[in-house]
Parts: structure tokens; C-alpha cells; sequence
């Protein structure tokens, strides 16, 4: 009998190994191939460079663009911030957070605050803002893609939705307090259970994560694994200043047409690339939607009196460049746990038919960051709190909007942004919607394990309301009323969009309108953010 066992033992045991030994070498492939060899820093670059396409921005969407364009053309990225690439707070789901709390000059995010008096984050990194992000992964709803705004192919963003998931998306554990509030969701009445799917659909699901079973992160950087090595290059710590325009036409139709990005190093030597004569080539920015919109100012494409003001030369008065700016609000309900809880980020949403998105994360990471002093990672909140976690809403769309205007002519310098938090009712009616689910979530059966009896919802929403979330003035009591409370305690959860919006900047090409050879894509042309969360899209969107 104890031969006949230990027969097994010893299979399972050369089984285990040989498996180990095959991940062992698919990671050690995988971590070769992330040496990109067309990765190089821009003090190397030469000060005069032709490209059949120039890239302004290796983020999100700038990665799987270039990857695709790579195939056939010569291809040039400039990214301003550095590699994700052996940075464990990039890379470990247990250091969510740190980048965020990092307000140093060499920083993978570059904190602004918006004139709302809500803090806010800009990726500064080659991946963008999937370096910094909490990795959940879903795709748009139906009716986004095929919808009058955008209207893409809908077989094609499926296509370019799946290329992106054989690189970057994974099913997430789903431990107990994630468990726990799917659980809770469905009691509260978002329904039906969807299970895991990455699609858009009414009801609670598990989606995807960019993080995988390890806690490892997988970046859109991750997707030039794709990329033809002889026809890319990638510059890092690269800053564009401008785009340089010249004349094309006969008098009186004349055109402006980009054909040069001038850009500088971290040293300050200035570089020019130029795109190759054809008729296709273009330079191409996808520097986020404050990176784009403030790069078309700078290059003279933008509001008259904003160009005229910062003494820059007018290439086309375009009002609309920096307007429709909108950040999907996030409000937050901190809950303190009798028991331990894992470290997890988001994994599971309830995707309401009133417009409110209910997403949860937990563990003790969030309020380990000394530096910090603001939103999620404060120091100031309660540290019974992170032995928990919080639950979170934000709402669709938004309706509200704003805009940007310049504050300088150096690029590294934020530019002003107001996104008018609330500003039209039904955001505010759907945050208060959105908090009602998740009070219902909390006083459910299935999460009762992580609450304490003796704290009510509304000393957990005061509890919350006391925290340092924003910058904004504090009222009394605002669990009383939970409109004051959704605009007291407002947060950022970086899905903010638009800028250069389609229909407004640029035509449903991304052709910027009015200009020649020039496209913007990323999230600065949305006129919504897409599904609960929009990375996925964003990247969808590159390829």
C-alpha cells in the first residue's frame, strides 16, 4: 500500500518540476524580451532623425499603436518618462499606490490638481497610466462601440480587444472580501451574476485584471512584444515641445501639415525628427488628455487668446482644443474589518441601469505610503480602515464638463484643468443612487463578516467624510444628506477624458480637423469614458 501511494507522489512530484521548469523559461523569455532592443534613452538620439510615423507618447494607447504601425513603416515613440521595467512599485499589485504617493521629479506620475480642489495623477512612464492604475480590465459597452460617437467596426474592436488579451489580461482570484461583495452586490439587487467575462453587461461580474495570479503587473509597454524591432524606436525621457507645421496648397487653400516633433532630453539638447516624404506618413500624438491638448497649444493649434497670451505663433485658431475636459467622479465608503482581509484591487463591478458603477478593493496597502497626504492614501485615515477596505461608485459618462488652459510654455509644467464635478443634476442623482447600493451592500448578509455590528452605514460615511480625500471645505454631518456627501468627498479614479474630442478637435479618423498629417488618439477624444473602466479600450483603440 505505501508503494502503490508513493508512486503518485514521485509523478506528481517530476510533473510539478517539469512545469515549474517550462514557466521558469517562459518567464526568463518573457523578461529577455522585455530588453527591448529598440528602447533606447534620448541622449542617444541624434539631433536630426526621419520617421514614416511619429509618436508622441509611449502610454496606453501609444504602445499597441506602435507596435501595429511598426509592422510596415518606420516608427518613431517619444516618450518624456522612463522604463516600467524593474520598478517593483510598477510591478507588484502589493505597491499600489506608491507611484502615486511619489511627487519626485523622476516619478512614473506627475500629480496635478484640478481647480475643483481634487488631486489627480498624469502617467510619466512607458506604459502610461496601465503602470499605475488598479488593473481591472472590461471592455466597452456594445453601444459605445458602434455608437454615433465613435462607431467603430464592432468585429475589429473585437479582434484588437482580443490581441490585447493574450498579452495583458487575466482572471483575477477572488478571495474572501472580494467574494464577499459580489455577494453583496447581487443581495443589494444588481443583477443578474454574470460570473467572469471581460464584456460590458448589466448586473455583477468578475472582469479582468492586468494583474496576473502572481500579483505581477502586465503593462501596455507589454505590448511591443509585438513590435517589429527593425521598424521602431522608442526614446525615453524625451519631452516634445512642438509640433512644426509647413504650408501645403496654392493661396487661399492653403493647409498647415505637420512634418516635424521638436523634443528635448533630459540634459535639454534639443532634437528634431522629421516625418519621410509619402503621402501616408503622419506624426501621430497620444500623449494623454492633458499631454494632448496642451502639445496642440504649444504647437500653435488651439484657442486664439490662449495662444496669444503664452506669445505663440497661431497656426489654426481652434476653440474647442481643451474643452469638454470631464473626470468620471468617485465617491468612497471606508470599511474597517473585525478580520483580516487579503490586498486585492479591483476584480468585480456591479454595472447598474441607473449609470453608477460599484467597484471595491482592500488590504492594508493603501495607507502605507508616508509622503502621501491626500485621496485613498492618506496617513491621516484611521489605519483600522485598511484592515479592510473601501467601496467605491462612479458614475458613467460624465454629463459635467470642463476645461484646460495653459499655465506656461514648458511642457513638463501642468497645465490648468477644471472638470466641474457634479455640475449637472443627474451626476449628482446618480452618485446618490450609486452610494444607496452601496450602504445596501454594506448591510448585507454576505458581507457581514467584514463589518463591525457596532459601526452603522452612517458613522462609516461620516468616518469617511472627516478623511483628507480632496482639498475641498468639509460640511457637518454630510452623511445626512448624501448629495452633500457625494460633492464633499468626490475623488479621482483617473478615468478623466477629453480635450480633443471627435467631432469637435478631430474627425472620426482621428485626423486632427483643419491640419494635415496630424492625429490624436487616446482617451483625450472621448466623449465618455468607455465601460467601467477604461483602460482596455484605450488600448484596444491603439491597435
Amino acid at each position: 500500500m505505501v508503494g502503490r501511494r508513493s508512486a503518485p507522489s514521485v509523478a506528481y512530484f517530476l510533473v510539478t518540476h517539469a512545469l515549474f521548469f517550462l514557466l521558469a523559461c517562459r518567464l526568463s523569455a518573457s523578461q529577455q524580451a522585455r530588453n527591448y532592443t529598440f528602447v533606447h534613452d534620448a541622449r542617444t538620439a541624434p539631433e536630426i532623425s526621419y520617421y514614416d510615423y511619429i509618436i508622441v507618447g509611449g502610454g496606453t494607447a501609444g504602445c499597441p499603436l506602435a507596435a501595429t504601425l511598426s509592422q510596415n513603416a518606420t516608427v518613431l515613440v517619444l516618450e518624456r518618462g522612463g522604463s516600467p521595467y524593474g520598478d517593483p512599485n510598477i510591478t507588484y499589485l502589493a505597491n499600489f499606490g506608491a507611484p502615486l504617493a511619489d511627487a519626485s521629479p523622476s516619478s512614473p506620475s506627475q500629480r496635478f490638481i484640478s481647480e475643483d480642489g481634487v488631486i489627480n495623477a498624469r502617467a510619466r512612464v512607458l506604459g502610461g497610466g496601465s503602470c499605475l492604475n488598479a488593473g481591472f480590465y472590461s471592455r466597452a459597452e456594445a453601444d459605445y462601440i458602434s455608437g454615433r460617437d465613435v462607431g467603430w467596426n464592432s468585429e475589429l474592436a473585437k479582434q484588437s480587444y482580443e490581441w490585447v488579451e493574450k498579452k495583458v489580461a487575466f482572471q483575477p482570484p477572488m478571495k474572501q472580501w472580494q467574494s464577499a461583495v459580489r455577494d453583496g452586490l447581487i443581495d443589494a439587487g444588481v443583477l443578474p451574476n454574470n460570473g467572469f467575462t471581460y464584456d460590458h453587461m448589466y448586473g455583477t461580474k468578475v472582469g479582468g485584471s492586468i494583474f496576473d495570479t502572481a500579483g505581477h503587473r502586465h503593462t501596455a509597454a507589454d505590448l511591443l512584444d509585438y513590435a517589429n524591432p527593425d521598424g521602431l524606436t522608442v526614446l525615453l525621457k524625451a519631452t516634445a515641445h512642438k509640433v512644426l507645421f509647413h504650408t501645403r496648397g496654392t493661396q487661399g487653400k492653403a493647409r498647415p501639415t505637420a512634418h516635424a516633433v521638436v523634443f528635448r532630453d533630459s540634459t535639454g539638447a534639443k532634437h528634431r525628427a522629421y516625418l519621410n516624404s509619402g503621402a501616408h506618413n503622419e506624426i501621430i500624438i497620444s500623449a494623454g488628455s492633458l499631454g494632448s491638448p496642451q502639445l496642440l497649444i504649444l504647437s500653435g493649434v488651439g484657442p486664439v487668446d490662449q495662444l496669444k497670451a503664452h506669445n505663440i505663433t497661431v497656426v489654426l485658431d481652434q476653440p474647442m482644443v481643451g474643452q469638454l475636459m470631464s473626470d468620471n467622479p468617485m465617491n468612497a465608503v471606508f470599511v474597517p474589518s473585525p478580520v483580516p482581509v487579503e490586498v486585492s484591487l479591483i476584480e468585480v463591478v456591479g454595472i447598474t441601469h441607473f449609470g453608477s458603477y460599484i467597484e471595491a478593493a482592500s488590504g492594508a496597502n493603501f495607507g502605507s505610503f508616508p509622503d502621501n497626504d491626500y485621496g485613498l492614501f492618506s496617513p491621516k485615515l484611521d489605519r483600522a480602515a485598511f484592515r479592510g477596505g473601501f467601496i467605491l461608485e462612479k458614475i458613467m459618462g460624465p454629463i459635467s464638463t470642463g476645461h484646460l488652459e495653459l499655465t506656461s510654455k514648458n511642457p513638463n509644467v501642468n497645465p490648468s484643468v477644471t472638470f466641474n464635478y457634479f455640475k449637472h443634476p443627474e451626476d449628482l442623482a446618480r452618485c446618490v443612487q450609486g452610494m444607496s447600493t452601496i450602504e445596501r451592500v454594506i448591510g448585507s448578509k454576505p458581507f457581514s463578516k467584514f463589518r463591525y455590528d457596532t459601526l452603522s452605514v452612517p458613522q462609516l460615511l461620516n468616518m469617511t467624510a472627516t478623511a483628507p480625500v480632496n482639498l475641498l471645505p468639509r460640511h457637518s454631518n454630510s452623511s445626512v444628506s448624501l448629495e452633500q456627501f457625494c460633492k464633499d468627498t468626490v475623488m479621482t479614479i483617473w478615468h478623466y477624458h477629453g480635450g480633443c474630442q471627435v467631432g469637435a478637435v478631430v474627425d472620426r479618423d482621428y485626423k486632427v480637423i483643419g491640419v494635415d498629417a496630424l492625429r490624436v488618439i487616446d482617451g483625450s477624444t472621448f466623449n465618455a469614458s468607455p465601460g467601467t473602466n477604461p483602460q482596455a479600450t484605450v488600448m484596444m483603440l491603439g491597435r
